[in-house]
């Protein structure tokens, strides 16, 4: 699985949530900006439905292994699907992706060259992070 968003806010929340603490050297994380070179097949679950396919929207914030679980039976039952848009937990519900690997065998997900990518431990992205943390309520490292 790969996991986005659609702004680099909602991805700090997202992949720092455990600590509550950006940390910009431990296992050198970077962020990256791009664009997918075709469209992806992704089911919305940030509508009605995951409502009308019986669940509710617990499904974004409740236990991991329900949601776990949905993902595996949503695989199996959309094999056109190339993975899925839903609310972020940690961002307000801001849209997030959860991406597998169909969109790489199409070939569908990553450009050559992505339109931006730098070490959080950059120098340059140390104001950006300052700001995100402070609107997160999460210290920054």
């Amino acid at each position: 699985m790969y996991y986005a968003a659609g702004d680099a806010k909602t991805c700090l929340a997202e992949v720092f949530q455990a600590t509550r603490r950006i940390d910009r050297v431990f296992q050198a994380p970077w962020l990256v900006v791009f664009k997918t070179v075709q469209a992806l097949e992704v089911l919305d679950l940030s509508g009605d439905f995951a409502t009308r396919m019986g669940a509710s929207m617990a499904i974004h914030s409740g236990s991991r292994v329900r949601a776990r679980a949905w993902a595996r039976d949503l695989y199996e039952a959309f094999p056109a699907s190339e993975g899925i848009l839903y609310s972020a937990s940690m961002q307000g519900g801001a849209p997030a992706l959860a991406i597998n690997e169909r969109a790489l065998q199409r070939g569908a997900l990553f450009p050559a060259h992505p339109e931006f990518h730098r070490a959080l431990a950059d120098d340059a992205m140390l104001d950006p992070l300052k700001h995100a943390a402070r609107a997160l309520g999460y210290a920054l490292r």
